[in-house]
C-alpha cells in the first residue's frame, strides 16, 4: 500500500470476553481505554491474559477482517461466525496486514498496529474445525489504542 492510497473501511462486529475460554460477547458500542484495552474486556482488566504467543506485544484491542472469513467459506467451506474467531473487532474494507506500525481511526477513537496476530490451534479447539493453518498471515491485526473513546458497530475505519 502506498501513502498517497486512501481506502475507507468499516467495524462490522465488537466482541469481548471476560476470560480465556469464555463466550465472546457481541456489544453494539464499547469504550477503548488508551494504553489499556476495551472496557470489560479480559486484557483490559489486566488478569487472565492467556498463553496466544512468546512474541512481545501490545495487544490491548484485536481486529480481523471479514473477508478472511468470507475466504475461509469460499475456498474451504469453512463458516466462521464473528464470536468464534476470538478477535474484538470485525472489519470490512480495511487492509490490516498493511497497517503494522500506522495509525488509523475507528470512528473517533486512533488505534496503532503492532504486529500481526498469530493463529493459534486453540481456535481449532473451540470451533472443532481445522483453520489454524488457513490463517497464517490471514489471522488479524493487535493493535495499541492511542486514543480513548467509543466506538459503535458501523463506523468508518480510515487512515489518520
Amino acid at each position: 500500500m502506498k501513502g498517497n492510497e486512501m481506502w475507507q473501511g468499516k467495524l462490522l462486529t465488537i466482541h469481548t470476553t471476560t476470560r480465556a475460554r469464555a463466550p465472546m460477547i457481541a456489544h453494539d458500542t464499547a469504550e477503548l481505554m488508551a494504553g489499556v484495552g476495551i472496557a470489560g474486556d479480559r486484557y483490559a482488566k489486566g488478569v487472565d491474559k492467556g498463553t496466544y504467543s512468546a512474541l512481545p506485544d501490545v495487544r490491548e484491542v484485536t481486529l480481523i477482517e471479514q473477508e478472511t472469513l468470507e475466504a475461509l467459506m469460499r475456498d474451504h467451506d469453512i463458516k466462521v461466525e464473528p464470536q468464534e474467531h476470538r478477535r474484538n473487532l470485525t472489519t470490512q474494507d480495511v487492509p490490516l496486514n498493511h497497517l503494522v506500525g500506522r495509525r488509523f481511526s475507528v470512528g473517533q477513537v486512533v488505534l496503532e498496529g503492532g504486529r500481526l496476530n498469530t493463529p493459534c490451534r486453540y481456535l481449532d479447539m473451540i470451533t472443532k474445525m481445522t483453520i489454524c493453518d488457513l490463517l497464517e498471515h490471514r489471522s488479524g491485526l493487535n493493535c495499541r489504542i492511542i486514543s480513548s473513546g467509543a466506538i459503535h458497530r458501523g463506523d468508518t475505519i480510515r487512515l489518520v
